[in-house]
């Protein structure tokens, strides 16, 4: 330890020099930010005489995001208009090239709320191939594997739900949607919230095309279009940048506890024939993490065109320790003798990353403002200890879809924007609501003295016997970026190199993504000081951003000097994760949209 408290001093004082400098020279921490949310253009002189009129368009909802919840809850609109003979422009804008393109989860379904929506699913072509036939829970040590029974009640057992390739299954609703007539726009980020006088909600804004890097227009310059809507749904998935936006306007998280988060990283591989078994489902707890870092696995065997699995690993993003490496514990764990047997002599030929929300109950916030509501995981509506949320997320955008319509028919709200106020009543009624209520205690309690063992305890004794009917709600220790510790304070993690067999480097894995931004434009990981992340970050945490950063986005590099390190921000590596924008210590990330089309271009994550 005294190691390390010699080498974070010696990053202190490397830092506190370069802060001396900095009072004197500005180019010690050069402009990393240039977009217009951080640098207003109306204060730039390059953008005097440029026009900045936008083409607007009308629509009676319209939907941000085309996920699994923003896409059931276009289609309940129009199977809820043509069951009463009406007729109802929906509108759904997504940021990813094609529908599902920024997809990515385990996945294993529960069919329930597919069953509601378009009951002829099987007949209608959906891809749930892989019925789960078996299920497998264990605690793993270094060397070990201790199996856990999953009886009946617990809540890793899936009989009669299905493993998914989601980026597929949410192609197909976007099919089904545009057969019943919604107007299906991929391609087109929702880069700003647009209000009417009264305050409500008109819409939004796409993004504007032609920015160069350096936030000037180019001659190609666009700009984007306005979307006004009777009501506007908010299906950015987990923690959305305009949802983000809401929230703070609204108020919407005054009653509820902050957000806590996870981040889930997966890879596809082709395996061989003979330790394939589709339908086969197992997760894990236990290592490579210690008793006191929330998280565990997931290994699922596909029925594809080949033998195909689907390997992940999720870990809580409210650890400590700064030098914990969420990507580089995935690999390290692939390597456990038990795993390494299903994937050795196979190939990997996906990878990606996503945040998930793991609040539960305490951390829904409100759900509905004037002239719109949040669906999905835009609220968060995971049921954690499944490890599922997708089955919540279209049971919660069909219920808002059903409020949004009543309230438009009504036509007698307060606000020129359509308040569907009945959301909240309704979704408290619903199924989602109980399943939240019943593993509300679950997560929060990991946090015991006892982590692990106190968390697997618990939910044997109260949510396996009881399902949520004690008397008491946990709290959640607090905001996740608040409860990192101090580089000084923690041990640092050494983790084996990669062998190109079972584990791999970072870039080579960011590779598999399809990742593609348009490369002169500003970068869209915003800064709200461009100083902080040296001045803070690294002298403090001894910069986690590229540590938590599962692709590759946030280096710290020499100055041209070499008198001290900046940060650089590889902005075209982002898979919009959003992992930066929860997990940094100092708040100082925010992320924005990019121009609609980046981002990661998954095929059935």
């Amino acid at each position: 330890m005294a190691g390390l408290v010699i080498r974070s001093s010696r990053v202190a004082s490397r830092v506190c020099h370069i802060g001396r400098r900095y009072e004197h020279s500005a180019q010690c921490f050069p402009k990393i930010t240039t977009h217009y949310t951080i640098h207003p253009r109306d204060q730039d002189p390059r953008w005097k005489d440029v026009d900045m009129e936008r083409v607007s368009d009308e629509t009676d909802v319209l939907i941000v995001g085309g996920g699994p919840a923003g896409m059931s809850a276009a289609i309940r609109l129009k199977q809820l208009a043509a069951d009463k003979g009406e007729d109802i422009k929906v509108t759904v804008v997504e940021k990813a090239p094609e529908i599902g393109g920024h997809i990515l989860s385990g996945a294993c379904l529960e069919p329930l709320a597919l069953d509601e929506l378009i009951p002829d699913w099987e007949v209608r072509g959906a891809p749930l191939n892989t019925p789960v036939t078996e299920d497998k829970f264990a605690l793993l040590t270094a060397t070990g594997r201790l199996p856990i029974p999953i009886l009946p009640g617990f809540p890793m057992r899936n009989h009669g739900n299905y493993v998914v390739r989601l980026g597929h299954l949410v192609r197909w609703l976007g099919e089904q949607a545009e057969e019943l007539g919604v107007d299906v726009y991929p391609g087109t980020a929702a880069a700003e919230l647009l209000f009417n006088g009264d305050g409500s909600v008109r819409g939004v804004a796409t993004s504007d095309l032609g920015v160069g890097k350096d936030g000037a227009p180019k001659d190609s310059f666009e700009r984007g279009m306005e979307l006004h809507a009777k009501c506007t749904i908010f299906a950015e998935g987990c923690h959305g940048h305009l949802a983000k936006q809401l929230m703070a306007r609204y108020s919407l998280r005054d009653a509820a506890q902050p957000q806590t988060y996870g981040i889930g990283l997966k890879e596809l591989w082709e395996v061989s024939p003979d330790v394939h078994r589709p339908g086969r489902v197992e997760h894990t707890v236990g290592w490579p993490l210690d008793i006191h870092t929330y998280g565990g696995s997931f290994l699922y065997h596909l029925k594809d065109e080949t033998p195909l699995v689907a390997i992940g690993f999720v870990i809580g993003l409210d650890y400590t320790n700064p030098y914990l490496s969420p990507f580089k514990e995935f690999q390290r764990f692939k390597h456990h003798p038990s795993i390494a047997r299903t994937l050795e002599g196979g190939t990997r030929i996906g990878y990606g990353a996503r945040a998930l929300n793991e609040g539960g109950l305490q951390s829904v916030p409100k759900l509905t403002f004037p002239g719109g509501c949040l669906v999905g995981c835009s609220a968060g509506f995971m049921n954690v200890p499944k490890i599922k949320g997708t089955h919540n997320a279209m049971k919660s955008a069909m219920i808002a879809a059903e409020s949004v319509f009543d309230a438009i028919q009504a036509g007698d709200t307060e606000t020129e924007g359509v308040n569907p106020v009945s959301y909240e009543e309704r979704i408290r009624s619903s199924r989602v609501w109980q399943e939240l209520v019943s593993v509300r205690n679950v997560r929060p309690s990991f946090h015991s003295p006892l982590g692990l063992y106190g968390g697997l305890a618990y939910t044997g004794l109260f949510y396996v016997l009881g399902r949520g009917k004690e008397p008491w709600t946990l709290k959640h220790p607090g905001a996740d970026y608040a409860l990192l510790k101090p580089a000084q304070e923690c041990q640092q993690i050494e983790y084996p190199k990669p062998d190109g067999k079972l584990s791999f480097d970072l870039l080579g894995s960011v590779a598999l993504t399809g990742t593609n931004h348009e490369g002169d434009q500003p970068p869209h990981l915003t800064l709200r000081d461009d100083a902080v992340p040296v001045k803070q970050n690294l002298s403090v945490f001894d910069g986690p951003e590229g540590r938590f950063c599962p692709a590759g986005v946030y280096e710290y590099v020499p100055t041209e000097d070499e008198q001290g390190q900046r940060l650089q921000i590889n902005a075209q590596n982002c898979i919009h994760c959003k992992t930066c924008d929860i997990k940094d210590p100092s708040q100082n990330i925010n992320w924005v949209t990019p121009e609609g089309g980046g981002g990661p271009s998954y095929n059935g994550m």
